[in-house]
């Protein structure tokens, strides 16, 4: 049996590999493990990802944001518990084809990403 391609977390964005645990539901299978699915992305996600999109509109083609900005926008003082979630919010516009996550100017796989990462719009190809 072929193993099927992996899938990305509807939480945390990272991408998983199938199991055989999975082998008769595959295809229901939306988080990566039981914490992702306790820890859907609520509206604080949602309101994330729209802060994101909305922060790169506002600037240059190829200009980027850190996750601090959009964590900042809708935490306020108390913007550092939003940083995870920030991250986790760029990995979904990442699989969702609309945002890149770069370190050092290149794009990384948001799923093994360490350390102060950066996001941009998609560039067009060929560009």
């Amino acid at each position: 049996m072929k193993t099927p391609d992996p899938k990305v977390c509807a939480s945390c964005g990272r991408a998983f590999a199938w199991r055989r645990k999975w082998a008769a539901d595959w295809d229901q299978v939306r988080y990566c493990s039981q914490r992702c699915r306790r820890n859907k992305p609520a509206d604080t996600g949602a309101r994330l990802e729209r802060t994101v999109l909305d922060l790169l509109a506002a600037r240059r083609d190829g200009a980027t944001i850190c996750p601090s900005e959009a964590a900042r926008a809708i935490g306020g003082e108390d913007w550092r518990d939003l940083m995870e979630p920030a991250r986790a919010a760029a990995r979904r516009l990442t699989a969702a084809g609309q945002v890149e996550i770069t370190q050092q100017g290149r794009v990384v796989d948001p799923s093994t990403a360490r350390g102060p990462i950066r996001i941009r719009r998609v560039r067009p190809p060929g560009t």
